[in-house]
């Protein structure tokens, strides 16, 4: 199954590195355009990618699998953003998250901090798994992630990602 999740992953870093590659103009779209601020400027990015190799969970489970996440992001007009992630779930199932999201810049006052929050679509914990997240329905369910982040460069950052009651999640992203 390790082997599996990580083919798996490796196939959808590929996929998602084709597409964020592919020329597109600025002003145009795959997220859908109701997310959009009107009025609002182009962002600078046309979007992020994600990896987080590393998730601490806030107990410990002899059950717990390593997690492995890859995700890209489309940014759109007012700070919002929308995309998907693949990932190896805490119990080694291959599992997606498809949401939309809103960043909040210069936390604090710094430039360099923020804040994201995403709300969306997970599907992956079936079978004997399906009760470790809430509002579970045949593997799918809703959630709601916040991160705070600090950008390193203008195309660099690292995040951290609540997980609820399940742990912290550690990732770096790269926008493009």
């Amino acid at each position: 199954m390790r082997h599996f999740t990580i083919a798996l992953l490796s196939t959808a870093l590929a996929s998602l590195m084709a597409c964020t590659t592919a020329q597109a103009s600025p002003s145009e779209h795959y997220c859908p355009s109701f997310l959009s601020v009107d009025g609002a400027p182009e962002p600078t990015h046309r979007g992020e990618v994600v990896f987080s190799p590393y998730t601490h969970h806030w107990t410990h489970n002899p059950e717990h699998k390593p997690v492995v996440l890859v995700a890209v992001d489309e940014q759109l007009p007012g700070n919002r953003f929308c995309g998907v992630a693949l990932f190896s779930n805490s119990f080694g199932q291959p599992s997606t998250y498809v949401y939309a999201g809103q960043q909040f810049n210069n936390l604090l006052g710094n430039p360099h901090l923020f804040v994201k929050v995403t709300a969306g679509i997970l599907y992956g914990y079936v079978g004997k798994y399906e009760n470790k997240v809430p509002l579970n329905h045949n593997g799918f369910s809703p959630a709601i992630i916040p991160s705070i982040g600090y950008r390193l460069t203008e195309h660099d950052s690292v995040q951290v990602k609540v997980l609820g009651t399940a742990g912290l999640m550690f990732s770096y992203g790269r926008s493009f």
